[in-house]
């Protein structure tokens, strides 16, 4: 599955087009490797995303190509999130 649609489903990013961009600044990677929009993501795989001052490194559980809001935290652990430096 696609990066951007995965951020999508899970709900991690709420829009597709935003996710994609968060990818292209590249504030993504996978498995310690920057990830593009398009990389492919497969279970078992660690994301770290950076959302502005904050780091947050998941696992990703499963893919599905659609979810109920409900379910979609199910798609990943959060394996943990931190604080980044900067004043």
């Amino acid at each position: 599955m696609r990066l951007d649609k995965f951020l999508k489903v899970s709900r991690l990013i709420k829009r597709r087009t935003l996710a994609k961009e968060v990818a292209d600044q590249g504030r993504i990677s996978i498995n310690g490797q920057q990830a593009k929009a398009s990389s492919v993501v497969k279970a078992g795989d660690e994301l770290a995303v950076r959302f502005g001052q904050k780091l947050v490194t998941v696992k990703v559980n499963e893919l599905k190509d659609t979810t109920k809001k409900e379910e979609a935290a199910d798609m990943y652990t959060v394996l943990k999130e931190e604080k980044l430096g900067g004043e």
